[in-house]
């Protein structure tokens, strides 16, 4: 998030802040390869996911790199912005974009539910199945295939 934030700050040219965002995004951008590396060597049935060698995960510190080394050059020649002490905050609630969730609620229960016809369907009070044993398999009979031999005279012809 903070790459990206930092983008956009380069585009509305506020460079100082948009070092210091990359700055702060390639922190945890290194933070979270040691993690990966040490999820990617833990012992278990997880073991075949790398998240550190997904092509996402290898775009993102290219892209922190390459766009910081931009940010700190344009800096120097364009802008000359002194870079903040602390990270800008991000706007953690977006404001386009998306649409406002609608809370869910249950639906009215119906008049027919009542506690006796829940009771109706406890599965220990159901009949024996009699009918699940498995059938013995029966005999197959072999069938007797025709003996087909090859005609000559087929109406075939080879042009």
């Amino acid at each position: 998030a903070y790459c990206y934030h930092g983008q956009t700050l380069l585009t509305s040219d506020k460079c100082g802040e948009a070092i210091r965002s990359l700055q702060e995004s390639e922190k945890f951008f290194a933070k979270a390869e040691a993690l990966c590396k040490e999820y990617g060597e833990t012992k278990g049935p997880g073991t075949t996911a790398k998240p550190s060698g997904h092509l996402f995960f290898r775009k993102l510190g290219s892209l922190i790199k390459n766009t910081l080394e931009k940010c700190q050059r344009e800096n120097g020649f364009i802008y000359f912005q002194k870079v903040p002490s602390e990270a800008p905050q991000l706007e953690l609630k977006a404001n386009y974009g998306l649409v406002e969730p609608i809370p869910f609620e249950f639906p009215a229960l119906n008049a027919h539910w009542t506690p006796e016809t829940l009771a109706a369907f406890d599965l220990t009070k159901r009949p024996k199945d009699d009918t699940a044993k498995p059938k013995p398999d029966e005999d197959v009979k072999p069938l007797k295939e025709p003996d087909i031999k090859p005609q000559k005279d087929s109406g075939c012809q080879i042009s």
